[in-house]
């Protein structure tokens, strides 16, 4: 099976920085006409600029807030109106919120399910069903009709409970992946995850300037002893988007230096 995607067309979201942005340009390098979606229209310019003005072009942005269910709908049909179809979908936006478990006045479980699940989800939705629609145009049986990649967090599997909104949507996001792919396996269309560790994402950049120490906690509770760079992440991505994973669907890859490996308590006299 091929690992090529060119000539595919892909969404990925969350592209104006971090992770999404390493994803997308990765994609745009192998060949495939991609689709940035950001709420960030400032930095999608800064990012994609001019290059989506040019002949041919393989790149485009758009700029909306996909929690809007209307926005979900224009960011496809953008898409469309662009390349004629979509291929590959990668929600790969997300949000870390700082949580006080015990405060019930807290809304930040709320917030990140809307914005980590529901986004993902809906978006999910609208890109399966025009997918669904252009393989009865096309009429080729047995190729696969499309791909949907979700990034999560091993934080889903972990307990952090000053992370508990961010983990629960992550956990609830793997869950969406398993039965996605489970509802739309008979479609020909595939959804799978990736449950990373501390990728070197925006979100990880602003604590890393807030939280002192928090930089050495994490390289010594990885046995890799390092923080990836986003583009480690493209790649796995690429794998999962393309036919060389043709017989995988609805599976969580993890991607973390190991970090799920070991238990964090190191006293072990006990």
């Amino acid at each position: 099976m091929s690992n090529s995607i060119e000539g595919k067309t892909a969404i990925v979201t969350g592209a104006a920085n971090g992770v999404g942005l390493a994803i997308a340009r990765h994609f745009v390098e192998q060949g495939a006409n991609v689709m940035f979606a950001d709420r960030d229209e400032e930095r999608l310019h800064i990012e994609v600029g001019d290059a989506q003005t040019e002949d041919g072009a393989k790149l485009r942005y758009f700029a909306g807030d996909l929690r809007e269910r209307l926005t979900i709908a224009n960011l496809l049909s953008a898409t469309i109106d662009a390349y004629d179809r979509v291929d590959i979908l990668v929600n790969a936006s997300r949000q870390i919120m700082v949580t006080d478990p015990l405060d019930p006045e807290d809304t930040s479980v709320a917030k990140l399910l809307d914005q980590n699940l529901m986004t993902a989800l809906r978006l999910s939705q609208a890109v399966a069903k025009r997918m669904i629609a252009q393989a009865a145009e096309d009429a080729r049986p047995d190729d696969m009709v499309g791909t949907i990649v979700n990034i999560s967090s091993i934080a889903g599997r972990r307990t952090q409970p000053e992370l508990l909104a961010y983990s629960i949507s992550a956990a609830a996001l793997d869950q969406a992946t398993r039965c996605l792919a489970v509802s739309l396996a008979q479609e020909r269309i595939r959804v799978n995850g990736v449950g990373v560790g501390s990728i070197m994402s925006a979100n990880l950049q602003t604590r890393l300037g807030e939280q002192e120490g928090l930089r050495k906690a994490i390289v010594d509770a990885t046995p890799m002893g390092r923080i990836a760079a986003p583009s480690e992440l493209a790649e796995t991505v690429q794998f999962l988007a393309s036919d060389a994973s043709g017989f995988m669907t609805g599976q969580i890859l993890t991607v973390d230096g190991g970090r799920t490996l070991i238990d964090p308590v190191v006293d072990t006299a006990h």
